[in-house]
């Protein structure tokens, strides 16, 4: 696997190797012996998948201390914008986000770190999307950010009159009104 640093620490975009023929394809989509080489030592306990039409966007989520998640998000069809916000307190990129499509022909994936909120935009007429976690899904701890937040100045690549939202993603604090609860300083949680 190739891993692309970004610019928020800790997240990383990972490309596979893909054997490719006449057949088809084969990959390793995940390995836990080379993650925690090139990517960090952590160990996924749950898996998720979603299927979406074009517009529905989800996000931008997390969960809060104890029950933080690390997430590693791939599409298996279709294609989406993903992104991660750095949420850390005292973080020198807290409020910035990195963006990166993910499609079934790139076969990219994205490590999306605890102390970062995270979304995606369905790109194609529909989308099935998978996410592995390092801790449980946790409802009392939900946590989210608006979407549209001006402040974030996230371009989703569609028309925001395309968007499709959850009733619960239609009511999101701004970044600016959200309790932190991540600490970038101590890298604890409070």
């Amino acid at each position: 696997m190739n891993i692309i640093k970004t610019k928020l620490e800790g997240v990383c975009i990972i490309e596979p190797v893909v054997f490719a023929d006449e057949r088809g394809y084969f990959f390793e989509s995940f390995s836990q012996k080379e993650f925690e080489e090139k990517v960090c030592k952590t160990v996924f306990v749950q898996d998720n998948e979603s299927k979406s039409t074009y517009g529905v966007l989800r996000g931008l989520h997390y969960q809060k201390p104890p029950y933080a998640q690390s997430k590693l998000v791939r599409v298996v069809k279709g294609k989406v914008l993903d992104v991660a916000l750095d949420i850390r307190r005292g973080s020198p990129t807290f409020g910035q986000h990195v963006a990166v499509e993910l499609s079934e022909e790139n076969k990219r994936q994205f490590f999306v770190p605890r102390g970062f909120a995270h979304g995606f935009v369905v790109l194609s007429e529909d989308v099935i999307f998978q996410y592995k976690c390092d801790n449980f899904y946790a409802p009392k701890n939900e946590g989210a950010l608006a979407w549209d937040d001006a402040d974030l100045s996230i371009d989703w690549k569609i028309p925001s009159g395309d968007v499709i939202l959850s009733e619960k993603d239609k009511h999101h604090s701004s970044l600016k009104e959200m309790k932190l609860v991540f600490d970038y300083k101590i890298n604890q949680y409070e």
